[in-house]
C-alpha cells in the first residue's frame, strides 16, 4: 500500500499574503532625513488594494511622511497579530518598495479600502494634514521560521490567493 499523497503546501507568495492581510498593521522603514542613510521605523496600520499593496493614511506632519516626500523607498515589516514568545521562530514578511500619495483617481478607492478596515480613522481621515499613500511593492521577503525563507516577487504575490 503506498503512502497517501502530500498535502500540497502554500507558496511563499500565498503565506505572504495571508499575513498581510491578516495583520492590521506593521512597521514603516524609510530613509531618515535628520540621520541621512539610516533607516527610520514607525509602527503604521494598513489596509490593502486589491492587489495586496499597502495603502496608509499619514499626517504631513509625521517625521515618516516627511522622510517619504524626501526619498520614496520605504519597506513595511509584517508580523502575526498574535506573534509568539519566539518570534524567530515565527512568520514575517517585509514589502520593499517605493512609497506614493495616492493619486486623485484612485482616493475614494484607497478611503473605502481604508476605512472598511480601521473604522475609527473616519475621526481624522478628513483633517487637512492626512493623505493616502500607498506602497508601490517592488520585492518581498518572506520568512516562514527557522530554514523556510525565500524573494517572492510581486507578479507573484500579486496574483496569490491568501
Amino acid at each position: 500500500m503506498s503512502p497517501p499523497p502530500a498535502t500540497p503546501q502554500p507558496s511563499y507568495a500565498e503565506r505572504a499574503r495571508k499575513l498581510v492581510k491578516l495583520a492590521p498593521a506593521g512597521m514603516l522603514s524609510t530613509v531618515s532625513r535628520r540621520h541621512a542613510g539610516h533607516p527610520f521605523g514607525s509602527v503604521m496600520p494598513y489596509a490593502l488594494d486589491e492587489q495586496g499593496m499597502p495603502l496608509f493614511l499619514i499626517s504631513a506632519m509625521a517625521v515618516h511622511t516627511q522622510n517619504l516626500e524626501a526619498d520614496p523607498r520605504a519597506s513595511l515589516l509584517v508580523t502575526p497579530p498574535d506573534w509568539s514568545d519566539n518570534p524567530l521562530a515565527g512568520e514575517r514578511v517585509t514589502l520593499m518598495g517605493r512609497a506614493a500619495r495616492v493619486a486623485d483617481d484612485r482616493q475614494s478607492v484607497a478611503r473605502a479600502a481604508y476605512l472598511d478596515r480601521h473604522p475609527e480613522a473616519s475621526q481624522w481621515a478628513d483633517f487637512g494634514d492626512f493623505g493616502f499613500w500607498w506602497l508601490e511593492v517592488a520585492d518581498i521577503y518572506y520568512v516562514g521560521g527557522f530554514g523556510s525563507m525565500g524573494w517572492v516577487t510581486p507578479a507573484e504575490y500579486a496574483t496569490a490567493r491568501p
